[in-house]
């Protein structure tokens, strides 16, 4: 229903939460004949997903947002030499999995591929795999995570957001109205223009947001 009630949004949350626990177990059925065949140690299993989904958190329901509850899916990898339970704290990207398979088949990543194998960061070789993450929605979103921190643009709107998503991981204080948060809000959206251009992203963001591009 819109607008959308309490109840309403209750429901639906228990129904995202009984879709991830039927999941769950039907994962477990998997990995237990897995075991059952005896290649478990010889198998590698990445569990991740395309998007999460907002189930009224910030008054939302879907995908189509930047939060963490939709853009920050599960990445789990399993498989010879890598210590379970181990947590990794980086920058990562969903098409990563695809230089990862391909340098375990000891498959020559194609030029056009941009992105990266997840090896050296799951063998512990380096702690750091991207300097940011960027994202993008049509010519209506756009998004920076950096340094702790998180920039989300709506062009359109013409209205920015700031979280520390360091301290504030749900993301529930926005910091754009703080003067005193303006030099790290500059500082996201220059690493978000090197990331437009260095994904071929045209969209001109510096005359929509003169107070954070430094053309004001």
């Amino acid at each position: 229903p819109f607008p959308r009630t309490e109840f309403a949004t209750r429901v639906h949350r228990r129904e995202y939460f009984a879709l991830i626990t039927h999941l769950d177990a039907q994962i477990g059925r998997i990995l237990d004949a897995l075991e059952k065949s005896g290649k478990s140690d010889n198998t590698w299993i990445v569990f991740t997903a395309d998007h999460g989904l907002a189930v009224g958190q910030h008054g939302l329901v879907g995908k189509q947002n930047m939060y963490d509850h939709s853009v920050r899916v599960p990445f789990i990898v399993v498989g010879p030499g890598v210590d379970a339970g181990k947590k990794i704290d980086s920058h990562i990207y969903l098409q990563d999995v695809m230089p990862t398979t391909l340098e375990l088949a000891d498959v020559k990543k194609p030029d056009h591929v941009e992105f990266e194998s997840l090896l050296p960061l799951l063998r512990g070789e380096t702690n750091e795999h991207y300097e940011a993450t960027y994202g993008a929605y049509l010519a209506v979103q756009r998004m920076v995570t950096y340094d702790g921190y998180k920039l989300i643009l709506y062009p359109q709107a013409k209205v920015w957001r700031l979280y520390n998503v360091a301290e504030d991981p749900h993301e529930l204080h926005d910091l754009a109205e703080q003067p005193e948060s303006l030099p790290v809000a500059k500082k996201l959206f220059q690493q978000l223009l090197r990331l437009q251009e260095s994904t071929g992203d045209q969209l001109d963001l510096r005359e929509t947001f003169p107070a954070i591009s430094g053309s004001s």
